[in-house]
């Protein structure tokens, strides 16, 4: 009678504990990928960087004289 009285009430739903495990799960999996892109575009964005600067330093040509 307890155990029926504990599932009526509201005990572990094994299912409701296997959706909550998954999703946790999810959430670190996304929490994961997340830093990945983000190191990501931060090497990408310093490559962009270095690239744009480079681009700047090239001496300019004097004109020519007529």
């Amino acid at each position: 009678m307890a155990k029926a009285l504990l599932g009526y009430v509201g005990g572990s739903d094994p299912r409701l504990l296997a959706e909550m495990r998954r999703l946790q799960q999810r959430v670190q999996d996304l929490e994961s990928e997340l830093v990945r892109i983000q190191a990501e575009n931060d090497a990408l964005t310093s490559t962009a960087v270095a690239s744009h600067s480079e681009l700047l330093d090239v001496p300019q040509a004097e004109p020519a004289l007529t």
